[in-house]
């Protein structure tokens, strides 16, 4: 019994990319704020920049997200453009491992190198956002969801900062931890 708990988690975990939905069924502003919400794939991967960008500190816990922030509206607009974009959805499950790793390997390059990085990812996660957006109203649905994509990076820098606060020097190994998890999350999700 205690073997079939590890296969439930991952099961459990294993989830499909969810927050894609067929062309045509966008069209608001809400619909733009529920969309990186409702995807395991984009959740985890949002936060994690927002991990990553506290364990830069610095400028880095702006100038990172904001980096991601542009290039993510880049990357909307270019594929509301019909400029296409290759492996957009591997790139996509590529970024929660990469972002996840980057957390767990505790790095902190330079602020522009982890900009540069966060802004290539970006730009899959916003031609998706693009290019599965259909007859929708594209201003209203990319405010919402560029606004619940800042959230999410919120939400990575608070996680950190309550952890550093709460655990003082053991947040750095709790961070690490959870860009363990998260890029182990990403491998769940493209395999499963």
């Amino acid at each position: 019994m205690k073997r079939l708990y590890p296969a439930l988690l991952a099961s459990l975990v294993a989830t499909p990319a969810a927050a894609h939905l067929p062309p045509g069924q966008y069209g608001s502003f809400l619909a733009g704020v529920t969309h990186p919400l409702f995807g395991l794939d984009h959740v985890l991967a949002m936060i994690a920049v927002g991990l990553w960008a506290a364990q830069i500190g610095g400028r880095a816990v702006w100038q990172v997200p904001t980096a991601f922030m542009t290039a993510m509206i880049a990357g909307f607009l270019a594929a509301l453009a019909g400029l296409p974009l290759p492996a957009v959805e591997p790139m996509i499950m590529a970024s929660i491992v990469l972002l996840g790793a980057v957390v767990a390997l505790a790095l902190r390059p330079g602020a522009g190198v982890a900009m540069a990085a966060v802004a290539a990812l970006a730009l899959f996660h916003g031609h998706a956002h693009g290019g599965e957006l259909g007859s929708a109203q594209a201003l209203r649905f990319g405010a919402g969801f560029a606004i619940a994509t800042a959230g999410l990076h919120g939400a990575g820098l608070l996680i950190a900062v309550v952890f550093a606060r709460a655990l003082r020097a053991g947040s750095g190994l709790v961070l690490r931890v959870m860009g363990g998890a998260t890029a182990l999350s990403g491998v769940m999700i493209a395999v499963g």
